[in-house]
């Protein structure tokens, strides 16, 4: 069976009832089973293997949609308390399987042992004995040690993960390395808040070092956190080379990026307009700005102000034009000049006008007068600035703050008044509103114009506001002394990398951005006012006795010595000022350096760059970056910018960006929203209760606490039922169509839960069958030169050497979610459904003329289970263990046998095993045992009942096929008999008929086995249930005025309904008339 004919529905009928349940947990029974369970009250039974009963497939309505969910709003999963008691990283001690499969005892214990037994490392000699095309390196995308990961996070370590493990099967030299980022602006928010809050102190309070102690300090606490996470979702990453942005190892090589970039003249220190966020008191890069679009006068919360008291809410007013005048020197004329930012005109050097524009020609030249400090801005012509069609053809210039403004200061020379404070406030430029914030300023000058008569109104206007990622602060342009890296060469290495093919971004749709952002990339600012991160490793050189050197001022910028020590630095600085080490003082700059800028070093810090380590030479350059698309130019563009630059070679070949994970109705997953999942919280479950008291915990408004909680309510009625690593993994890799985001609903991974429980018990009743079975190392290729295989076994090594193909092809071609559904089909479809049914009556037949049929069909079991474990191990790892390692003759393959499965070889598809003859063959036998089972469900046989029936099937393979898999009809489609081309003589009158295609035919016997005035009955009963509505919805469109006063969508639904209704009632008089002509034809 093809990937393409999965029917995902068949999730939900993996009930409990497959295995046992937990104490507390009652599944859903049928009826018989209930009926047994009664009879059977104080009897203790022989256990029975038991597979896919009771029943013949069928389906508990409504219980199911397309997506293989459960549609039931109460999920109820069996959860049994386990306690490990296997000791911390040796082997799990494997007790009697379970009769259900429950996540938490099957996923513990095996990672402490893959850990400690080191199967997560790789040594460099490995590596370096292996060309590039055997080694898979990764490093992980390091997640901010603030915080915990959630669901796309989970989502990148099922992607790493699954490629990682699935390579180190392949036997390549495989090393994935964990890390996690300091998160500048992140950790130290978070720092300070905590500090507030338990001392009532600021950082300053504290002092520098004081502080950086505090926020180590809170490291080592909740540091783990991340790394809890990582080992729940099984990623195999080497913990031994586990980094963090600032520990040693990715500190020197910081310092020496810094160095070097500095040496290569690509670094230096300038007063340029800027990003800057009041609420961090820092300078952030264009990159980490988010905007919002104003269609026009909107009121806003800033959280940095105490609240507008004209306001009832205490939002401050944007998206308006305000219109004021300024008097013209010397003179009873006003200029006219407009603003979105009225604040701003305190910091105005200039009116611009168009040099052509009639009305102003006489102001050539002037000057106008500032209403509030008396200073005289010069009128200024400005071609380039000015468009004097809009508004008044007059524009004020404030070139501090404004990135136009900024230009047109350089082009006049003017002068460039700062206004502000770092924390928004007006500083003395600003007299008589210093002190006030920004916003508070904004009314008060507005409310002094109106008394000087100078204000003349405001009108909306649209308008895009922009935001700091990290705050949410509405940021202020500001002119400020930083350091910048000029990445023109670095960004035109990058896209000609990627232009001639050296390096490849899948989806390959990502190229344009790429080749935009990076063709039009401004030089980088990378220094930041904080206190957490990488100190800038730049010194300001002054000898003892020397006054008025001030390091803010630009003409002493060569007084700044960048070094790789500070010892380097008196070095430096002892050259620079010709004067000895005692005469110098060195001011180290206390700004720290972007949080990217180290990440950026990430593929190659962590191997030990700057050292030529044997990590470096032997896992540098990486094979490939995975990673969320959201951070391809905030991470990804730096690192190939960065390890081109430094390194001289990319930092990996390949570039993978996965989707988005958002939540079941699109939005993007949020803390500000409240709709953040923790894997944990699916890998364990979770109540309901605790995920409203996390709403309660965070920093949510009141407003949008009482939203996300609805929303949760409805989503999790019951709370999030305990699913596993595996189920989780499995189920975000289905979501995986490249260039899609992925819309989580929580009711799939469940779906996929029960999948394991199918596979759990899959194999239990499988274990059954090979209990006496003895498999040899080679006993693929010994089965396959037997000669001893039926048409069935022969199908199964098929489909297994199909799904090893594919699902190689798909990991080979980032094609998760390809991967996932073959691997699944070929468990459900060609395992379950098929195989394990066929060879019931071959595997229960012992006798010594079954005896090679028998082996064969244990054989081929043996692999089919084994093989698909390993298929499936990169993307469920724990299950696949557990099965794997309870395999009978596991430990007696031989030296060659591994320990574990994910040292085990991956499946390769071998083309001589490949049989498409078999496929065809059980295709077609499939086909009349659905139209045997049809036939059944049509006429109510009872499943004890065994039935005739009678195959007409034309000449040739479809003759063939039946012929040679007659028992294997019998056994699926439950017959007592099968017939295949029968005379007509033979046939009794009595049949029912399926024609099934062209050359095939089914009928069975019926004769006796149906009641036929019962069935008549029911269906006329049927039939009136459906006659009377479909006669009152004819009464209903025949009455007068319908065609004029219904609507055109209601009319179509009516004639839709009414065409199901009328075709359902044909359906059921034809079954009567059907049921009659049996019943005559009995009776003579």
């Amino acid at each position: 069976m093809s990937t393409a004919e999965v029917d995902e529905s068949k999730l939900a009928e993996m009930t409990i009832q497959d295995g046992a349940t937990a104490e507390g947990d009652a599944p859903q029974l049928s009826k018989n089973q209930l009926k047994k369970l009664a009879k059977g009250k104080g009897k203790k039974d022989k256990p029975k293997p038991t597979w896919n009963q009771p029943g013949e497939g069928k389906k508990k309505k409504d219980d199911t949609n397309s997506n293989g969910a459960s549609t039931n709003k109460a999920i109820s999963l069996p959860k049994k308390t386990y306690v490990n008691d296997t000791p911390k990283g040796e082997k799990k001690k494997l007790g009697e399987m379970e009769e259900a499969y429950h996540p938490a005892a099957v996923e513990s214990a095996w990672q402490d042992w893959w850990e400690a037994s080191g199967f997560y490392s790789c040594s460099p000699q490995t590596a370096m004995s292996k060309p590039d095309s055997e080694k898979f390196v990764m490093v992980i995308p390091p997640p901010n040690v603030t915080g915990s990961l959630h669901l796309g996070h989970a989502l990148t370590a099922a992607v790493e993960d699954t490629l990682t493990r699935w390579h180190r099967m392949k036997g390549d030299a495989t090393l994935y390395v964990p890390g996690t980022d300091h998160a500048g602006i992140a950790t130290q928010s978070v720092v300070e808040k905590m500090i507030m809050k338990q001392s009532n102190q600021t950082r300053h309070d504290l002092g520098r070092d004081a502080f950086i102690s505090k926020v180590w300090d809170w490291k080592a606490e909740y540091g783990s956190r991340i790394t809890t996470q990582l080992r729940r979702l099984g990623s195999s990453v080497d913990w031994r080379r586990e980094r963090f942005t600032m520990d040693d190892m990715c500190s020197k090589a910081v310092i020496e990026a810094f160095n070097r970039f500095h040496e290569a003249g690509l670094l230096y220190r300038a007063e340029r307009l800027g990003n800057w966020s009041c609420a961090l008191k820092s300078a952030i890069s264009d990159i980490e700005v988010d905007y919002i679009d104003l269609e026009g006068r909107t009121f806003l919360e800033v959280k940095t102000h105490k609240g507008n008291p004209n306001d009832a809410k205490g939002r401050y007013e944007f998206g308006v034009l305000t219109s004021f005048a300024y008097p013209v020197e010397d003179s009873e004329e006003k200029l006219i000049v407009a603003t979105t930012r009225l604040e701003t005109m305190l910091g105005d050097t200039a009116v611009a006008i168009h040099p052509e524009d009639a009305r102003y020609k006489h102001l050539h030249g002037k000057f106008v007068i500032h209403p509030f400090n008396g200073r005289r801005i010069p009128i200024v012509c400005d071609a380039e600035l000015v468009d004097m069609t809009f508004g008044t053809g007059a524009v004020k210039i404030t070139p501090a703050h404004d990135p136009n403004d900024y230009e047109c200061g350089k082009r006049h020379n003017l002068e460039f008044i700062t206004i502000l404070t770092p924390d928004g406030a007006i500083n003395h430029n600003g007299a008589p509103f210093q002190g006030m914030m920004r916003y508070d300023a904004r009314i008060a000058v507005e409310d002094a114009l109106k008394e000087k008569g100078l204000y003349v109104g405001k009108e909306p206007n649209k308008m895009r506001l922009g935001l700091c990622s990290r705050s949410g602060d509405i940021l202020e342009p500001m002119i400020t002394p930083q350091w910048y890296v000029n990445c023109d060469g670095m960004a035109k290495r990058a896209t000609d990398a990627v232009r001639n093919g050296e390096l490849k971004i899948i989806p390959n749709e990502h190229e344009k951005t790429w080749f935009q952002w990076l063709d039009n990339i401004r030089d980088w600012c990378v220094s930041r006012q904080l206190w957490w991160g990488h100190q800038i490793p730049a010194y300001f050189a002054t000898k003892l006795g020397e006054e008025g050197i001030l390091k803010t001022d630009m003409n002493n910028n060569h007084r700044w010595v960048v070094a790789r020590s500070e010892e380097d630095a008196y070095e430096k600085a002892e050259k620079l000022l010709g004067c000895p080490r005692d005469e110098i003082i060195l001011e180290r700059d206390e700004d720290v350096l972007d949080t990217w800028f180290s990440s950026g070093l990430f593929p190659f810090s962590v191997m030990g760059w700057p050292d030529n380590t044997d990590d470096f030479k032997a896992f540098y350059p990486t094979t490939l970056l995975e990673t969320g698309l959201d951070i391809l130019f905030f991470w990804v563009a730096r690192m190939v910018m960065m390890g081109l630059q430094l390194t001289d070679v990319l930092p990996f070949h390949t570039v993978y960006l996965h989707a988005m994970v958002r939540d079941k109705d699109g939005r993007k997953m949020s803390k500000s929203l409240g709709n953040v999942i923790d894997p944990l919280e699916v890998i364990d479950g979770c109540t309901l209760q605790t995920l409203l008291e996390k709403l309660d915990a965070g920093n949510l408004p009141p407003k949008e606490i009482a939203r996300a909680k609805k929303d949760q309510e409805a989503d999790f009625p019951d709370g999030i039922p305990e699913c596993g690593s595996d189920a989780l993994r499995f189920g975000l890799l289905a979501y995986t169509v490249q260039g899609r985001d992925v819309n989580l609903d929580m009711k799939r991974v469940v779906g996929y839960r029960l999948f394991c429980n199918k596979l759990w018990n899959a194999t239990r009743f499988a274990l059954q069958f090979v209990s006496d079975f003895q498999p040899t190392a080679n006993i693929l290729e010994e089965l396959m030169n037997s000669g001893k295989m039926a048409v069935r076994d022969k199908f199964m090594i098929s489909r297994l050497m199909a799904c090893c193909e594919t699902v190689n092809d798909c990991f080979s071609n980032y094609k998760f979610g390809d991967a996932q559904m073959t691997a699944y089909s070929y468990w459900m479809n060609d395992v379950c459904d098929v195989f394990l049914e066929l060879i019931k009556p071959v595997v229960y037949d012992k006798s010594d003329e079954n005896k090679d049929k028998r082996w064969a069909a244990q054989a081929t079991l043996w692999v089919a289970i084994e093989a698909g474990l390993r298929t499936l191990h990169p993307m469920m790892p724990f299950v696949t263990e557990e099965l794997w390692q309870r395999l009978p003759g596991r430990g007696t393959l031989g030296d060659s046998e591994p320990q574990t499965i994910m040292l085990a070889d991956y499946p390769q598809s071998i083309a001589s095993f490949r049989n498409l003859e078999a496929e065809e063959s059980m295709e077609i036998t499939m086909k009349i045992v659905r139209a045997c089972r049809s036939l059944r469900q049509q006429y109510n046989i009872a499943n004890k009942v065994l039935t005739h029936f009678f195959v007409k099937v034309a000449p040739g393979t479809a003759e063939a096929a039946a012929s040679a898999q007659t028992d294997d009809i019998k056994t699926l489609g439950k017959a007592s008999a099968i017939d295949i081309n029968p005379d007509e003589s033979s046939l009794t009158k009595s049949v029912g008929i399926v024609v099934v295609d062209e050359s095939t035919t089914v009928l069975m016997d019926i004769k006796g086995l149906v009641d036929y005035n019962a069935e008549i009955k029911k269906l006329e009963k049927q039939l009136s249930k459906t006659t009377a509505p479909m006669e009152q919805l004819e009464t209903k469109m025949a009455a007068p005025g319908y065609d004029d006063n219904v609507s055109e969508e209601v009319k179509a639904a009516n004639n839709e309904r009414l065409d199901g209704l009328k075709k359902k009632a044909a359906d059921i008089e034809e079954a009567i008339a059907n049921f009659k002509n049996l019943a005559e034809l009995e009776r003579t």
